[in-house]
Protein backbone atom coordinates (compact mmCIF):
# COMPACT_ATOMS: atom_id res chain seq x y z
CA UNK A 1 0.00 0.00 0.00
CA UNK A 2 1.02 3.61 -0.98
CA UNK A 3 2.22 6.08 1.54
CA UNK A 4 0.05 9.41 1.79
CA UNK A 5 3.26 10.88 -0.39
CA UNK A 6 2.73 8.09 -2.73
CA UNK A 7 -0.91 7.98 -3.01
CA UNK A 8 -0.88 12.17 -3.58
CA UNK A 9 2.08 11.61 -6.52
CA UNK A 10 -0.04 8.60 -8.12
CA UNK A 11 -3.17 10.61 -7.84
CA UNK A 12 -1.20 13.40 -10.23
CA UNK A 13 0.14 11.03 -12.17
CA UNK A 14 -3.56 9.00 -13.27
CA UNK A 15 -5.20 12.37 -13.51
CA UNK A 16 -2.62 12.80 -16.78
CA UNK A 17 -3.45 9.45 -18.03
CA UNK A 18 -7.34 9.90 -17.38
CA UNK A 19 -8.57 11.74 -20.53
CA UNK A 20 -6.72 8.88 -22.59
CA UNK A 21 -7.97 6.21 -20.49
CA UNK A 22 -11.64 7.13 -20.95
CA UNK A 23 -10.96 7.09 -24.59
CA UNK A 24 -9.38 3.86 -24.30
CA UNK A 25 -12.63 2.73 -22.74
CA UNK A 26 -15.37 4.68 -24.64
CA UNK A 27 -14.25 3.03 -27.81
CA UNK A 28 -13.88 -0.36 -25.74
CA UNK A 29 -17.52 -0.36 -24.33
CA UNK A 30 -19.51 2.29 -26.51
CA UNK A 31 -20.94 3.83 -23.39
CA UNK A 32 -19.59 6.99 -21.40
CA UNK A 33 -20.85 5.68 -18.23
CA UNK A 34 -19.00 2.55 -18.11
CA UNK A 35 -16.04 4.06 -19.37
CA UNK A 36 -16.05 5.51 -16.18
CA UNK A 37 -16.63 2.89 -13.97
CA UNK A 38 -13.52 1.22 -15.66
CA UNK A 39 -11.47 4.15 -15.66
CA UNK A 40 -12.43 4.49 -11.64
CA UNK A 41 -11.33 0.22 -11.14
CA UNK A 42 -8.10 1.17 -12.91
CA UNK A 43 -7.58 3.82 -9.89
CA UNK A 44 -8.78 1.57 -7.76
CA UNK A 45 -6.17 -1.15 -8.23
CA UNK A 46 -3.10 1.43 -9.11
CA UNK A 47 -3.85 3.17 -5.40
CA UNK A 48 -3.80 -0.18 -4.17
CA UNK A 49 -0.34 -1.56 -6.02
CA UNK A 50 2.94 -1.43 -5.14
CA UNK A 51 3.76 1.56 -7.52
CA UNK A 52 7.49 0.89 -7.30
CA UNK A 53 7.16 -2.35 -9.06
CA UNK A 54 5.30 -1.02 -12.45
CA UNK A 55 8.01 0.43 -14.45
CA UNK A 56 5.45 1.98 -17.13
CA UNK A 57 2.71 3.02 -15.41
CA UNK A 58 0.70 4.81 -18.52
CA UNK A 59 1.13 0.82 -20.31
CA UNK A 60 0.01 -0.57 -16.82
CA UNK A 61 -2.79 1.54 -16.96
CA UNK A 62 -3.91 1.58 -20.11
CA UNK A 63 -3.71 -2.81 -19.58
CA UNK A 64 -5.94 -2.22 -16.56
CA UNK A 65 -8.55 -0.36 -18.35
CA UNK A 66 -8.32 -2.40 -21.03
CA UNK A 67 -8.71 -5.98 -19.09
CA UNK A 68 -11.85 -4.46 -17.16
CA UNK A 69 -13.22 -3.13 -20.16
CA UNK A 70 -13.01 -6.46 -21.68
CA UNK A 71 -14.50 -8.58 -19.13
CA UNK A 72 -17.54 -6.06 -19.27
CA UNK A 73 -17.50 -6.95 -23.11
CA UNK A 74 -17.83 -10.55 -21.69
CA UNK A 75 -20.58 -9.71 -19.49
CA UNK A 76 -23.25 -7.99 -21.73
CA UNK A 77 -22.59 -10.80 -24.21
CA UNK A 78 -23.44 -13.12 -21.84
CA UNK A 79 -27.14 -11.58 -20.37
CA UNK A 80 -29.41 -13.79 -22.03
CA UNK A 81 -31.99 -9.84 -21.88
CA UNK A 82 -29.03 -8.25 -24.03
CA UNK A 83 -30.39 -8.62 -28.32
CA UNK A 84 -28.43 -10.15 -30.81
CA UNK A 85 -28.29 -6.76 -32.31
CA UNK A 86 -26.03 -4.18 -31.16
CA UNK A 87 -26.79 -1.32 -29.17
CA UNK A 88 -26.26 2.00 -30.42
CA UNK A 89 -23.29 3.40 -28.24
CA UNK A 90 -23.46 6.59 -26.32
CA UNK A 91 -23.37 9.79 -28.13
CA UNK A 92 -21.17 12.59 -27.08
CA UNK A 93 -22.92 15.47 -27.65
CA UNK A 94 -21.87 18.87 -27.97
CA UNK A 95 -23.28 22.53 -28.76
CA UNK A 96 -23.58 22.99 -32.56
CA UNK A 97 -20.64 26.08 -31.97
CA UNK A 98 -18.03 23.48 -30.73
CA UNK A 99 -16.66 20.70 -28.88
CA UNK A 100 -16.24 20.82 -24.78
CA UNK A 101 -12.46 20.66 -23.87
CA UNK A 102 -13.55 17.74 -22.11
CA UNK A 103 -15.12 15.87 -24.79
CA UNK A 104 -11.81 16.20 -27.37
CA UNK A 105 -9.30 13.39 -26.04
CA UNK A 106 -12.58 11.46 -26.33
CA UNK A 107 -13.14 11.98 -30.29
CA UNK A 108 -9.38 12.15 -31.28
CA UNK A 109 -8.87 9.81 -34.00
CA UNK A 110 -12.40 10.90 -35.57
CA UNK A 111 -14.43 8.29 -33.60
CA UNK A 112 -17.60 9.03 -34.51
CA UNK A 113 -20.79 7.43 -34.10
CA UNK A 114 -21.16 5.49 -37.17
CA UNK A 115 -17.27 4.01 -36.50
CA UNK A 116 -18.38 2.60 -32.84
CA UNK A 117 -21.62 1.41 -34.45
CA UNK A 118 -19.02 -1.22 -36.47
CA UNK A 119 -17.33 -1.73 -33.62
CA UNK A 120 -20.31 -2.88 -31.68
CA UNK A 121 -20.21 -5.39 -34.15
CA UNK A 122 -16.94 -7.07 -33.51
CA UNK A 123 -16.38 -10.09 -30.75
CA UNK A 124 -14.60 -8.71 -27.41
CA UNK A 125 -11.15 -10.20 -28.47
CA UNK A 126 -11.47 -8.60 -32.03
CA UNK A 127 -12.50 -5.14 -30.63
CA UNK A 128 -9.52 -5.27 -27.79
CA UNK A 129 -7.06 -5.69 -30.78
CA UNK A 130 -8.27 -3.32 -33.49
CA UNK A 131 -8.91 -0.67 -30.36
CA UNK A 132 -5.60 -1.08 -28.81
CA UNK A 133 -3.34 -1.57 -31.56
CA UNK A 134 -5.00 0.36 -34.33
CA UNK A 135 -6.27 2.93 -32.23
CA UNK A 136 -3.19 3.51 -29.55
CA UNK A 137 -0.56 1.68 -30.89
CA UNK A 138 0.28 -0.85 -28.16
CA UNK A 139 1.97 -3.93 -29.48
CA UNK A 140 0.39 -7.14 -30.27
CA UNK A 141 2.95 -9.22 -28.07
CA UNK A 142 1.44 -6.99 -24.88
CA UNK A 143 -2.52 -7.49 -26.31
CA UNK A 144 -2.01 -11.07 -26.83
CA UNK A 145 -0.97 -11.12 -23.04
CA UNK A 146 -4.15 -10.05 -22.00
CA UNK A 147 -6.34 -12.76 -23.45
CA UNK A 148 -3.85 -15.37 -23.77
CA UNK A 149 -3.23 -15.74 -27.77
CA UNK A 150 0.50 -15.12 -28.91
CA UNK A 151 1.18 -12.23 -31.30
CA UNK A 152 0.38 -13.79 -34.34
CA UNK A 153 -3.21 -14.66 -33.50
CA UNK A 154 -3.50 -10.94 -32.00
CA UNK A 155 -2.39 -9.79 -35.20
CA UNK A 156 -5.21 -12.00 -37.44
CA UNK A 157 -7.79 -10.62 -35.02
CA UNK A 158 -6.93 -7.19 -35.44
CA UNK A 159 -6.37 -8.04 -39.29
CA UNK A 160 -9.91 -9.50 -39.22
CA UNK A 161 -11.66 -6.54 -37.57
CA UNK A 162 -9.89 -3.97 -39.54
CA UNK A 163 -11.58 -5.46 -43.05
CA UNK A 164 -14.94 -5.51 -41.45
CA UNK A 165 -13.91 -1.46 -40.10
CA UNK A 166 -13.12 -0.80 -43.76
CA UNK A 167 -16.05 -2.55 -45.08
CA UNK A 168 -18.04 0.21 -44.00
CA UNK A 169 -16.97 3.49 -44.93
CA UNK A 170 -17.76 5.67 -41.11
CA UNK A 171 -16.01 9.02 -41.90
CA UNK A 172 -18.39 11.94 -42.54
CA UNK A 173 -17.75 14.46 -45.49
CA UNK A 174 -14.76 17.18 -43.55
CA UNK A 175 -17.03 20.52 -43.76
CA UNK A 176 -19.65 20.25 -40.70
CA UNK A 177 -21.40 23.48 -42.33
CA UNK A 178 -22.14 21.35 -45.69
CA UNK A 179 -22.87 18.37 -43.34
CA UNK A 180 -25.66 20.71 -41.95
CA UNK A 181 -26.84 22.01 -45.19
CA UNK A 182 -27.63 18.39 -45.88
CA UNK A 183 -29.39 17.95 -43.05
CA UNK A 184 -31.37 21.03 -43.08
CA UNK A 185 -32.65 20.01 -46.84
CA UNK A 186 -33.51 17.17 -45.85
CA UNK A 187 -35.43 17.99 -42.89
CA UNK A 188 -37.28 21.32 -44.77
CA UNK A 189 -38.35 18.23 -47.25
CA UNK A 190 -39.95 16.73 -44.46
CA UNK A 191 -41.57 19.11 -42.91
CA UNK A 192 -42.90 20.06 -46.52
CA UNK A 193 -44.16 16.50 -47.73
CA UNK A 194 -41.77 16.44 -50.28
CA UNK A 195 -41.08 13.22 -50.94
CA UNK A 196 -38.95 13.26 -54.16
CA UNK A 197 -36.63 16.31 -52.14
CA UNK A 198 -36.11 13.51 -49.37
CA UNK A 199 -35.35 10.79 -51.57
CA UNK A 200 -32.91 13.10 -53.70
CA UNK A 201 -30.97 13.86 -49.97
CA UNK A 202 -30.61 10.54 -49.43
CA UNK A 203 -27.67 7.68 -50.53
CA UNK A 204 -29.22 4.80 -52.45
CA UNK A 205 -28.16 2.17 -49.28
CA UNK A 206 -28.55 4.70 -46.51
CA UNK A 207 -30.10 3.35 -43.18
CA UNK A 208 -31.88 4.19 -40.44
CA UNK A 209 -31.13 2.91 -36.91
CA UNK A 210 -33.56 3.75 -34.05
CA UNK A 211 -32.72 2.61 -30.07
CA UNK A 212 -36.07 2.97 -28.39
CA UNK A 213 -34.84 0.29 -25.10
CA UNK A 214 -33.32 -2.89 -24.72
CA UNK A 215 -34.26 -5.27 -27.07
CA UNK A 216 -36.01 -2.84 -29.47
CA UNK A 217 -33.88 -2.03 -32.02
CA UNK A 218 -35.32 -1.30 -34.98
CA UNK A 219 -33.03 -0.77 -38.97
CA UNK A 220 -34.64 0.63 -41.94
CA UNK A 221 -32.41 0.47 -45.24
CA UNK A 222 -32.58 1.89 -48.16
CA UNK A 223 -33.80 5.69 -49.36
CA UNK A 224 -37.46 5.15 -50.56
CA UNK A 225 -38.06 3.39 -47.10
CA UNK A 226 -36.12 5.67 -45.40
CA UNK A 227 -38.10 8.79 -47.03
CA UNK A 228 -41.66 6.53 -45.93
CA UNK A 229 -40.04 7.31 -42.44
CA UNK A 230 -39.11 10.66 -42.30
CA UNK A 231 -42.15 11.82 -43.84
CA UNK A 232 -44.24 11.15 -40.75
CA UNK A 233 -41.83 13.09 -38.72
CA UNK A 234 -44.14 16.16 -39.36
CA UNK A 235 -47.07 14.33 -37.78
CA UNK A 236 -45.48 14.47 -34.44
CA UNK A 237 -45.24 17.27 -32.47
CA UNK A 238 -41.14 17.86 -32.40
CA UNK A 239 -38.76 20.68 -32.30
CA UNK A 240 -35.06 19.85 -33.82
CA UNK A 241 -32.24 21.70 -32.46
CA UNK A 242 -28.74 21.23 -34.29
CA UNK A 243 -25.92 19.78 -32.20
CA UNK A 244 -22.57 17.91 -32.49
CA UNK A 245 -22.25 14.47 -32.64
CA UNK A 246 -18.87 13.04 -32.00
CA UNK A 247 -17.65 15.92 -33.89
CA UNK A 248 -20.19 15.64 -36.81
CA UNK A 249 -23.64 17.30 -37.29
CA UNK A 250 -26.16 16.14 -35.63
CA UNK A 251 -29.39 16.71 -33.96
CA UNK A 252 -31.55 16.60 -30.68
CA UNK A 253 -35.47 16.66 -30.76
CA UNK A 254 -37.93 17.69 -27.99
CA UNK A 255 -40.81 16.69 -27.25
CA UNK A 256 -43.16 18.28 -24.61
CA UNK A 257 -39.78 20.60 -23.24
CA UNK A 258 -38.18 17.31 -23.01
CA UNK A 259 -35.12 15.56 -25.04
CA UNK A 260 -37.01 12.54 -26.95
CA UNK A 261 -34.28 11.73 -28.78
CA UNK A 262 -30.36 12.45 -30.21
CA UNK A 263 -29.55 11.54 -34.10
CA UNK A 264 -26.68 10.83 -35.46
CA UNK A 265 -26.31 11.47 -38.71
CA UNK A 266 -23.27 10.66 -41.28
CA UNK A 267 -23.43 12.65 -44.56
CA UNK A 268 -21.04 11.32 -47.29
CA UNK A 269 -20.62 12.44 -50.39
CA UNK A 270 -23.08 15.03 -49.84
CA UNK A 271 -25.81 12.58 -49.13
CA UNK A 272 -27.16 11.14 -45.71
CA UNK A 273 -25.52 7.57 -46.10
CA UNK A 274 -26.65 6.41 -41.66
CA UNK A 275 -28.87 8.03 -39.22
CA UNK A 276 -28.75 6.67 -35.75
CA UNK A 277 -31.56 7.48 -33.25
CA UNK A 278 -30.84 7.32 -29.66
CA UNK A 279 -34.47 7.37 -27.92
CA UNK A 280 -34.45 5.16 -24.75
CA UNK A 281 -35.36 7.14 -22.13
CA UNK A 282 -32.88 5.83 -19.64
CA UNK A 283 -29.88 6.11 -21.49
CA UNK A 284 -31.12 9.60 -22.74
CA UNK A 285 -31.51 10.23 -19.35
CA UNK A 286 -28.28 9.98 -18.26
CA UNK A 287 -26.45 12.04 -21.02
CA UNK A 288 -25.43 15.76 -20.41
CA UNK A 289 -28.76 16.95 -22.20
CA UNK A 290 -30.09 19.69 -20.12
CA UNK A 291 -28.53 22.51 -22.29
CA UNK A 292 -31.20 21.25 -25.28
CA UNK A 293 -34.48 20.94 -22.79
Amino acid sequence: MASMNEQEWLAERFEEDRHRLRAVAYRMLGSLSEAEDAVQEAWLRLSGSDADEIENLSGWLTTVVARVSLNMLRTRATRREEPYSPRLPDPIVDRAGGIDPEHEALLTDSVGLAMLVVLETLSPHERLAFVLHDMFGVPFVEIGGLINKSPEATRQLASRARRRVRARPTSPDADVVAQREVINAFLAAARGGDFEALVAALDPDVVLRADSGPGIISEIRGAREVARQASMWSQIDLSMRPVLINGAAGMVTIRDGKVFSVASILVRDGKIAEMDFLADPERLAQLDLKMFS
